[in-house]
C-alpha cells in the first residue's frame, strides 16, 4: 500500500526499515506500538543519498582524463546500483507490510525517501507519534559485529519525536521504567506518558539517580500521582550513586523490566548521559528496547 502523504491525517508509528538482522524487530515492536496507540503504521525505507546517489558526477575523477566510455560506464554502473538498491528497497517494503499485517495491524503505509536518515525523519516529525529503529545498523550483519547504528545518534540528537530503539529480537514488552531526575522537562514527559495508553495495564518503575533526599521524594510523588491518575501500576525506586548508566542498568537487571525509556532533561545527570559520551557506550551495551523522549 502506497502512502497517500495526508497532511490532516492521523498521527503514524514510523518504522524504519533496512536490511539489517533487526528490521523484523522493528516490525515487530512497531506494530506493537501501533495497536497500544492505535495509530496507523508508516513503513519507511530511506536510500542513502551518499551510497546511492539520484546523480552521479565522474567527469573530475583523476586519471580518467577525456575517456568518455570510461566515465559513461561508470555513470551508468552507478545507476544501474541505485535503481536495484530501490527496488531492493520496495521488495523489504512488501515484505515488512506481509509481516506488520499478520501481527494484526491493518492500517499499514509505505514510504521510500532517497535522502539521509536523520533529516528524513525530521521532514516526517508532522505526521509520526513515534519513530522506531533497530539499535544496530547494516554493518553488524558481518562476522557476528554488534554495532551501534552509525546514525543513530545522528538521528537522537535531531528529532523531536520519541525514538524507540530496539535489539534484533523481539519480545512483547510486559514492564516499562522511566530515568526521572523531577526537572520540569522530565514533568512534560510524565504528562506524555500519562497521555498515551502503551503504558497502562502493565508495571512501570519511576527511577531516580542520586541521593535520596525529601526533595527528590517530593518530586517522584508528585510525578507518581499524575502517573496514577492514569491507571498507570507505579512502583518508586531512588537508586544510590553517580554512574547513570550502572545505576539504571542494575534495576533494569534486577527487576526484570523490558523497556527503559529516557529523555533529555535540562542539564541534570541524565541529560549529560543522554547526550554526552556515555550515550554510545549505553546503546553499544543495551541488551533491551529503550526509548528516547525528547
Amino acid at each position: 500500500m502506497t502512502d497517500n502523504n495526508r497532511e490532516n491525517g492521523p498521527l503514524q508509528v514510523v518504522a524504519c526499515i533496512d536490511g539489517s538482522q533487526a528490521a523484523l524487530s522493528v516490525c515487530d515492536y512497531a506494530a506493537w506500538a501501533s495497536q497500544r496507540m492505535g495509530d496507523p503504521l508508516l513503513l519507511l525505507h530511506v536510500l542513502d543519498e551518499e551510497k546511492y546517489p539520484a546523480r552521479t558526477d565522474v567527469s573530475g575523477n583523476i586519471g580518467l582524463g577525456a575517456r568518455e566510455h570510461l566515465l559513461n560506464e561508470l555513470v551508468e554502473l552507478d545507476q544501474q546500483r541505485s535503481k536495484l538498491a530501490l527496488k531492493q528497497g520496495h521488495l523489504m517494503l512488501d515484505e515488512a507490510e506481509q509481516r506488520v499485517r499478520a501481527d494484526g495491524v491493518d492500517r499499514v503505509n509505505q514510504r521510500q525517501r532517497h535522502d539521509e536518515l536523520a533529516g528524513s525523519l525530521v521532514s516526517l516529525e508532522p505526521e509520526a507519534r513515534l519513530f522506531v529503529l533497530g539499535l544496530h545498523g547494516e554493518g553488524s550483519n558481518r562476522e557476528g559485529a554488534k554495532h551501534v547504528g552509525s546514525q543513530l545518534e545522528t538521528v537522537i540528537r535531531s528529532v523531536h519525536r520519541p525514538v524507540l530503539l530496539v535489539p534484533d529480537e523481539y519480545t512483547e514488552p510486559r514492564s516499562a521504567m522511566l530515568a526521572f531526575d523531577g526537572s520540569e522537562t522530565a514533568f512534560r514527559s510524565i504528562e506524555l506518558l500519562a497521555g498515551t495508553p502503551v503504558f497502562q495495564g502493565m508495571p512501570f518503575h519511576l527511577v531516580m539517580v542520586g541521593q535520596d533526599t525529601d526533595e527528590k521524594r517530593g518530586q517522584m510523588a508528585r510525578a507518581r500521582d499524575v502517573l496514577a491518575a492514569q491507571d498507570l501500576d507505579v512502583t518508586e525506586a531512588i537508586c544510590q550513586g553517580t554512574d547513570v548508566e550502572k545505576a539504571l542498568h542494575e534495576y533494569q537487571d534486577e527487576h526484570d523490566i523490558d523497556l527503559l525509556i529516557m529523555g533529555a532533561y535540562g542539564h541534570s545527570c541524565v541529560r549529560r548521559f543522554l547526550v554526552g559520551s556515555t550515550t554510545t557506550r549505553m546503546l553499544e551495551t543495551a541488551q533491551k528496547p529503550l526509548v528516547i523522549l525528547r
